[in-house]
């Protein structure tokens, strides 16, 4: 598919790479496609194409088919297919590695007799339940107080995992995984708003660490994942050692956690929510949100494609822009927080703004191995505490409660992240992917004007 569409990378062998865009291993985007068509390919990867509206024509083996509006096809893996848009039209593209479902959930899908494909479709739940907390998480932080919500949310969401491992049926699976989805987006919220009732006991800023904590948190699930994945124990065995230790974290931060009581007697004369007192501030601070997400997004989907299609460098540095990328990104989450006391956040802000647009531009200007590679590594600085420090402000306003306006803020930030692949397919559809990035990157020139818009206002 074109248009908005990922550009897919083919091997000689017509065999496509898919660039991975979280740890999990599962990627999903969505895509516009004004009119193309993609020869015969084949890969691992179940995927999932849900047409949202138009049509497209799917030729499997040697078998053609049209769906449209409404309609889903699923694809299992190594199946040589192709497709042709023949009428304008818009999805949403789901595809799973085999091996995501290998290390962990082979014994759910044997169990319950599942396909690659129909596997594909059940945890096409987990957004969907992510989606549906957004709109309730920070009023039950806000009802009921960040620390009892993060307690809850974090047994629940291992609870959860567990009840995944234990489905007996298909619907179990699936009510299991949307409230697994809803349980992360809780939780989130919860986390977030804890952070900055801490800042604001500490006096100092360390929001950007906490989310470099998440992200060696990812690395070492991963890790352990991948450890259970070649034991020859059972997934019980496997969930219920994440939940005992999960419980186990809990028991012992528990007292560490910042009391209800006292951040409900700190934010006592705050305003109650109302839309129409909604700060304006807050809105910024998610077009900020937004920008870094979407240069997230394009680090995470497209830094690949763009060696592969446009660096084509040793096949073993494809992925040489993407691990520098997160590697930065990672590094300069624990590297912000002194940066922004000394300097201030607005300050900082307008630094990663700049290193998004020069890293993006340097890559999209020199596209060879060393300067697309630096490219993305200062990419990876800039988009590291963007958001971070959007939650930190926004927590801090005392004009609305914490887990509201963190509620608004990082709502805004996730559609950067839904959206950015996808519009950056449909740029370099139209232009090329060099002209694509190098106008992503006037996202990070977005970002240091609105930051100076912000620290007027903090200030």
């Amino acid at each position: 598919m074109g248009g908005f569409c990922m550009e897919r990378i083919l091997t000689p062998t017509n065999y496509e790479l898919i660039p991975l865009n979280d740890l999990t291993n599962v990627r999903f985007y969505t895509s516009v496609d004004t009119g193309s068509y993609i020869a015969s390919h084949w890969h691992d990867a179940v995927e999932i194409i849900y047409l949202l509206e138009g049509e497209l024509m799917i030729t499997v083996e040697n078998s053609s088919f049209r769906i449209s509006a409404g309609q889903c096809v699923m694809i299992t893996p190594n199946q040589i297919h192709s497709t042709l848009c023949t009428r304008p039209n818009r999805a949403i593209v789901f595809q799973i590695p085999v091996a995501f479902m290998e290390k962990f959930i082979p014994d759910v899908k044997q169990m319950l007799h599942l396909s690659n494909g129909q596997l594909g479709t059940v945890l096409f739940a987990i957004p969907i339940g992510q989606l549906l907390m957004m709109a309730f998480s920070g009023i039950l932080v806000s009802r009921f107080g960040s620390k009892k919500m993060l307690v809850l949310s974090e047994v629940l969401y291992v609870l959860v995992l567990f009840c995944i491992g234990s489905s007996t049926t298909v619907f179990h699976l699936i009510l299991s995984l949307i409230a697994f989805g809803m349980m992360a987006n809780l939780m989130n919220i919860a986390t977030n708003t804890q952070a900055c009732l801490v800042e604001k006991m500490y006096g100092r800023n360390i929001m950007s660490s906490f989310h470099g904590l998440w992200s060696l948190g990812g690395f070492s699930g991963g890790i352990i994942g991948a450890i259970f994945a070649n034991t020859l124990l059972p997934i019980d065995v496997h969930f219920g050692t994440i939940l005992a230790l999960s419980i186990l974290i809990v028991a012992v931060g528990f007292r560490s956690l910042i009391n209800d009581a006292m951040a409900k007697a700190e934010e006592e004369d705050v305003p109650k929510f109302s839309f129409k007192t909604i700060d304006p501030i807050l809105f910024l601070l998610g077009l900020m949100g937004f920008a870094g997400m979407f240069c997230e997004g394009t680090v995470y989907d497209w830094s690949s494609v763009y060696f592969s299609s446009v660096v084509k460098p040793d096949e073993a540095f494809i992925r040489a822009g993407y691990v520098a990328g997160m590697g930065a990104m990672t590094l300069g989450r624990f590297m912000a927080d002194g940066f922004v006391t000394k300097y201030g956040p607005a300050r900082v802000l307008k630094v990663c703004g700049g290193l998004i647009l020069g890293g993006l531009w340097l890559a999209a200007a020199l596209p060879y191995l060393i300067p697309a590679t630096l490219g993305f590594l200062l990419v990876g600085f800039g988009i590291s505490s963007s958001v971070p420090i959007c939650y930190s402000i926004a927590g801090k306003l005392g004009t609305i409660k914490a887990s509201i306006a963190i509620t608004i803020v990082s709502s805004i930030s996730f559609f950067g992240f839904l959206v950015g692949p996808p519009v950056i397919g449909w740029l370099a559809e139209a232009t090329g992917l060099r002209i694509a990035i190098s106008i992503a990157a006037c996202l990070g020139l977005m970002i240091a004007f609105v930051a100076a818009k912000v620290g007027k206002r903090l200030s």
